[in-house]
């Protein structure tokens, strides 16, 4: 079962779908099962035969939860804590999408999994409380945090900036805010490489004997999100002129952490994932546009 699958990530583990032929596939979008309706969800449950739950659903609008925290909390967070509940009741594997936002952003080095957390935005903060009511809820709960993630669905950093190179002849992107993008199609792949690794059982986690079940996945390598744009400038030959400026030229509602990069050896290593370079990965994105 995918919720949220309408959304970037959500669209491409669609699109990968047909590779797992063995897996009988349930999306549902917010239409047709809205995850903060505890009725619905349980009905849900007690209708399907549910082996492993991706939770794919969120509330994104990071500038906007600064306006809505209540609205936020319920979809990151208590509604998290409610399906993480009934994965257990049903004894389905529940494995749910976080966010680097959960930093602060003040480190040097990558975020490992066990680093001290400190949100810096509303967003960030629902997001953390949606891990914690995970865990509490379901201690097999498998936690994902990623970063700056684009996808050929949905609305994403790429092709917000595809559209203004289109539009404009100069245009100003941010430079001084580090971190790795994220390709939703090789999250995707990861997601549904964990799955088959522990053929969708929570008590095949038990013989790992990890410290936590969160993860950090984003692409290979370290940029800004003006070198970000840069590539996709040249990857779409574009005339555009594409300028650095500091955080502080393009105030946002919602503060944004300067360092977003995070270690994903765990991963790596735990279900023998590889991580393509996060230009490679752009550039196949560009080639499916």
């Amino acid at each position: 079962m995918v919720t949220g699958s309408n959304g970037q990530l959500g669209s491409e583990i669609k699109a990968l779908s047909p590779l797992y032929p063995a897996y009988n596939f349930l999306f549902v979008t917010k239409e047709e099962l809205s995850i903060d309706n505890n009725d619905s969800v349980t009905n849900f449950f007690a209708t399907h035969t549910i082996h492993c739950c991706i939770n794919c659903a969120a509330y994104t609008a990071v500038d906007k939860a600064e306006a809505e925290p209540e609205k936020a909390l319920l979809i990151n967070a208590t509604a998290v804590g409610f399906l993480a509940a009934i994965c257990k009741k049903y004894q389905a594997l529940f494995i749910h999408i976080s966010t680097d936002y959960v930093f602060d952003g003040t480190s040097s080095a990558p975020y490992r999994e066990d680093h001290a957390v400190n949100p810096v935005n509303i967003y960030g903060g629902t997001k953390l409380k949606g891990e914690e009511m995970a865990v509490q809820n379901n201690p097999d709960a498998i936690i994902i945090r990623t970063s700056w993630v684009y996808a050929v669905y949905g609305n994403n950093f790429v092709k917000t900036m595809l559209r203004l190179m289109r539009e404009k002849e100069s245009i100003n992107v941010v430079s001084d805010q580090q971190g790795s993008p994220t390709y939703a199609a090789d999250l995707a792949e990861a997601i549904l490489q964990i799955t088959n690794f522990l053929q969708c059982s929570p008590a095949s986690l038990h013989a790992l004997h990890l410290s936590s079940n969160i993860f950090h996945y984003s692409n290979a390598g370290i940029t800004n999100w003006y070198q970000f744009a840069l590539a996709i400038k040249e990857l779409s030959a574009s005339k555009c002129e594409v300028n650095p400026v500091v955080t502080e030229a393009y105030p946002t509602p919602a503060k944004r952490p300067a360092w977003s990069v995070m270690d994903t050896s765990k991963i790596q290593h735990t279900f023998n994932i590889s991580i393509p370079f996060w230009k490679n990965s752009l550039e196949k994105c560009m080639k499916r546009f």
